[in-house]
């Protein structure tokens, strides 16, 4: 298989396993199908923003140009940190925009990538999301009406659970399992009144067991950097979150979002 063009993040299907395609061109490459395979990767030194298709010498924010970057709200530091949103200011940068993305319905839940977490999304991106990040058990514990909501939520309980992912750790193998059903019976204890406050709706819903098309994992995580090493050309071993594990170093392919890339398998 030869095939070149511009990739975004790999496309995910939960199912057994989680099944990954990776938008290259116009066309879509069934990842699994390469697992145990040498891959050749090469950097045709082309970026274009995947916001405008423009062509850029650097790409900001994982794929857009300095001008998406400081001016589209996808890209603002609320997206980030969404309970510093601004929108009731009225300072937003595309209000359309954050009505379609920031003024529904949002989820927060606990997941199990590196070891626990809080994390929040929009109610459509489950379980997307959860795939994303490589956790290998997640739970939605609330519903709330927004965004602001749920990250104001997200940084209350993230002070006792964390926030983050450790993408090294995560890379090593299938976390230890954590009763997460325990952990909310916990949590709406403890936040009894805090979730009250923000009138979040309390969820019962079943733990997601997600698992992984990994035949080995790394004991030492290093990474390729396609800025650096235009040519990659590794044996693939698995993929998990967004990274191609090759037996010699792993890459994040969500970061590389709108080069140019030639795959050969």
């Amino acid at each position: 298989m030869k095939i070149e063009g511009n990739i975004l993040k790999m496309q995910t299907n939960l199912g057994a396993t989680v099944q990954y395609n990776l938008p290259i061109g116009q066309n879509q490459v069934d990842m699994n199908s390469l697992i145990g395979k040498k891959i050749l990767l090469q950097f045709k030194g082309q970026i274009n923003c995947i916001e405008t298709g423009e062509k850029i010498k650097k790409s900001f924010n994982q794929g857009y140009s300095y001008k998406s970057f400081i001016t589209l709200a996808a890209c603002d530091m609320c997206i980030m940190k969404p309970e510093t949103c601004h929108f009731a200011k009225g300072t937003c940068r595309e209000p359309e925009w954050a009505q379609t993305h920031c003024m529904i319905p949002h989820i927060v839940y606990l997941a199990n990538s590196s070891g626990i977490k809080v994390g929040i999304t929009r109610e459509s991106q489950i379980p997307t999301r959860w795939m994303d990040q490589g956790a290998t058990q997640a739970l939605p514990i609330l519903r709330v009406k927004d965004r602001l909501t749920s990250g104001l939520i997200e940084v209350e309980l993230a002070k006792k659970l964390g926030d983050k992912t450790d993408w090294r750790k995560m890379l090593k193998g299938k976390s230890e399992e954590i009763d997460l059903k325990a952990l909310q019976s916990e949590m709406n204890h403890e936040f009894k009144l805090l979730f009250e406050t923000h009138q979040a709706e309390v969820l019962n819903q079943p733990v997601v067991e997600i698992h992984y098309p990994v035949e080995s994992y790394p004991t030492k995580v290093s990474s390729y950097n396609l800025d650096k090493d235009f040519v990659i050309e590794d044996r693939l071993t698995g993929i998990k979150g967004q990274y191609l594990i090759f037996e010699k170093a792993v890459i994040n392919l969500r970061k590389y979002q709108g080069y140019y890339l030639y795959l050969e398998a």
